[in-house]
């Protein structure tokens, strides 16, 4: 856990970022020494400033009572970004762009490009064409997904939020077609009474590469 000290956040909402304080103070009290960076779009600095507020009492104490801590661990630095170029190390650059996510204004996916590899994170959003754009040729996209068939079973109301917010299954076969994934991650997924085989089938109805329907813990090459 020492070794987390950079975190690229899509969107507020709190599936999202409930598990901010987490990741800031559990690895900070086992050992991080280094200073935490977070990126990610407006509002994030005011969020993670409250966050620091709220855990104000717990930093003194594991700072200045009896316990042996790094300082440098409890620094947090996060910046409030726009789409384009946010991140460059010896390692990997991390390009931010604009997603369509209902009725949020500030919503990102990203791109990392690595030396040998170039990976795309969608973050929450329905069918974009700033991803399609911000996704050609990658080797992996990682991309959130619902099931069309499940969506059709409900109510007007979910139907229409569904639509607005996340992608369907085709709409992510043929966007991740045109984008020239090699392979496509299912992840967030909401299969909604369907199950992975048949959310995975909707998928490859348009979309020639290999899927994988993620899950917790695995690693993909």
């Amino acid at each position: 856990m020492g070794q987390l000290t950079r975190l690229f956040v899509t969107h507020l909402h709190s599936d999202h970022t409930a598990g901010l304080p987490d990741f800031v103070f559990t690895p900070a009290v086992t050992g991080r020494a280094a200073p935490l960076e977070i990126f990610g779009p407006p509002g994030l600095k005011a969020m993670t400033a409250h966050v620091m507020k709220a855990w104000r009492q717990d930093v003194d104490i594991r700072l200045h009572g009896l316990e042996p801590a790094e300082p440098r661990g409890y620094v947090v630095r996060t910046r409030d970004v726009k789409p384009g170029e946010i991140y460059r190390d010896e390692q990997v650059r991390v390009v931010a762009f604009a997603v369509n996510h209902g009725n949020w204004k500030h919503a990102y996916g990203y791109r990392f490009e690595a030396r040998d590899k170039v990976i795309v994170i969608s973050g929450d959003t329905t069918r974009s064409e700033s991803l399609v754009k911000a996704a050609q040729g990658c080797d992996i996209l990682v991309h959130e997904v619902y099931s069309r068939k499940g969506w059709e079973k409900r109510t007007p109301e979910w139907r229409r939020y569904h639509a607005a917010f996340h992608t369907s299954a085709p709409d992510l076969g043929a966007l991740a077609q045109r984008a020239g994934a090699k392979t496509l991650v299912l992840y967030h997924q909401l299969p909604m009474g369907e199950t992975p085989d048949e959310l995975v089938g909707e998928v490859k109805a348009g979309f020639r590469g290999r899927v994988v329907y993620g899950k917790d813990l695995d690693v993909v090459r």
